[in-house]
């Protein structure tokens, strides 16, 4: 059964959870032996990856949602674009610890946010280390003892949030449709995982010696115009590795960064989407470099790199207006920006809320509309401020919170849902639309992201978000050829 609900019989989506776990009950007994060693009873990891399978799909019912679409942007928190969004769970304020390095020094206690514009400056550490020392144990204090990469500390820098003028679009989708408040990353990290986690919901690649697992954190160990980050690495290329405690592995002792230096099984979504038939496709800026230069997340995929499926990675991201336009949406995108609408701290120019309100209009101005779920998500916290953290969950998360908004017809208006997801959230909801089965990762553990929809509303009907920017500026504007991260 699947999470959709038909529309003649309209029933709420809680109770159609519900109905599902009634009914898997006695399956799930009749496997529980088998899976016990693997999964405890609190929802933490599994803890034998290396025997994930993928799981055949079971019976489906219909749903209306025939497409979605995952627009991926870059670095920021939840409260740096929210903190004052009416009902939303935000704060104006901050904890701090001591730090006498600042002009001035900074005193244990709280501290005020500074409204800030959207183009920041300066980047921020985002790394591992840096979310460690931020969240201080689930104190989240320990933000103005990060460094930048200069090894000065970012002090005050962190606490800020984005003027609600410069980010209108945004806020506006959000009014109009669904917040997520408590979308959390898959790890206190940056890019690189996190767009592992968007496409396989974990990152765990290797077995270590004493019988438990290591996963993959921050970026792979290369620099210089010829650092890529998947399967297009020049050697001697690794990745960091982070135990299930959260305890970094010295220097780069992780494999290659393509699946088959892996040592464990690494499916990713492609996998239970193309045995059924479920289009995809992956939108990403072009590089005048190979593609792992920049966000392409399947470019780790051996089998996607090194197959048809890299078919479906389409060049520039601008050619989804295309497909929206010639009957040529997939039914699952990833739709990747181009750096100057990244909405990434320390860039020249941020164009990214008129970027993601293009995309947006022109797929409610399309026949696309009434079938399409969209899902706007950033990808890492970006070294700002945040007030929540995910539990502790092993591999380096759960991480701080990002932004999410849901825009659909089916979206519950005007609604914020409180409901904990993480990246693997989207996977699972995406999996259930279409009766997939299971990656055997952490969609297992995640939360659906189907409180965000109600199938039995009437259709939302679309009103075109207001921004300064149409799809004619992005098609026509020549790209930057530049990567969006590079928090080495």
């Amino acid at each position: 059964m699947q999470e959709a609900q038909n529309e003649s019989v309209r029933i709420p989506p809680a109770k159609v959870e519900e109905c599902v776990r009634q009914k898997l009950v006695l399956s799930v007994i009749v496997v529980a032996a088998t899976i016990a060693a693997g999964c405890s009873g609190d929802g933490s990891p599994i803890a034998n990856p290396a025997s994930w399978r993928v799981n055949p799909a079971q019976v489906s019912s219909p749903s209306p949602i025939q497409h979605v679409v995952l627009i991926v942007q870059e670095n920021r928190t939840f409260n740096n674009f929210f903190a004052t969004f009416p009902g939303a769970d935000g704060t104006t304020t901050g904890k701090v610890e001591a730090n006498a390095k600042c002009s001035p020094p900074i005193t244990a206690g709280t501290i005020a946010l500074v409204k800030a514009p959207l183009l920041l400056r300066k980047d921020l550490r985002h790394a591992y280390a840096a979310f460690a020392t931020a969240r201080d144990k689930g104190k989240l204090d320990g933000f103005d003892l990060a460094e930048f990469g200069s090894g000065k500390p970012e002090c005050a820098y962190p606490y800020m949030y984005t003027d609600p003028n410069d980010i209108k679009p945004y806020w506006d989708m959000a009014r109009q449709y669904t917040l997520a408040e408590h979308m959390f990353t898959e790890q206190g990290s940056d890019s690189f995982t996190a767009h592992q986690a968007l496409i396989a919901g974990s990152t765990i690649v290797k077995q270590n010696k004493v019988g438990g697992y290591l996963s993959m954190v921050d970026l792979p160990g290369c620099s210089g115009p010829n650092c890529y980050w998947g399967c297009d690495a020049p050697p001697p290329t690794r990745t960091h590795l982070i135990n299930e405690k959260g305890v970094e592995q010295p220097g780069q002792s992780g494999p290659f960064p393509c699946t088959n230096d892996f040592t464990v099984k690494y499916p990713s979504i492609d996998t239970l989407l193309d045995p059924k038939s479920v289009t995809w496709k992956y939108y990403v800026p072009p590089s005048n470099q190979n593609f792992g230069k920049l966000l392409n997340a399947f470019d780790v995929i051996y089998d996607v790199r090194n197959g048809p499926d890299w078919n479906n990675i389409v060049t520039p991201q601008t050619k989804i207006f295309d497909d929206l336009s010639n009957n040529g949406l997939p039914n699952v995108s990833w739709v990747i920006p181009d750096e100057p609408d990244s909405d990434h701290p320390g860039l020249g120019k941020d164009t990214g809320p008129e970027w993601v309100a293009s995309v947006v209009n022109a797929i409610g101005e399309s026949p696309y509309w009434s079938s399409t779920a969209i899902v706007i998500i950033w990808d890492d916290w970006g070294g700002l401020y945040d007030n929540r953290v995910g539990k502790k969950l092993g591999y380096g998360g759960l991480g701080l919170r990002v932004p999410a908004i849901v825009v659909s017809p089916y979206a519950r208006p005007g609604y914020i849902s409180k409901t904990n997801y993480e990246f693997a959230s989207i996977l699972k909801y995406i999996e259930k639309n279409w009766n997939l089965g299971t990656l055997g990762g952490d969609d297992q553990r995640a939360t659906s992201i189907i409180d965000c929809f109600n199938y039995s509303q009437n259709p939302i009907s679309f009103v075109p978000i207001a921004s300064s920017h149409d799809k004619s500026y992005f098609i026509h504007r020549r790209p930057s050829f530049q990567r969006i991260d590079d928090d080495m």
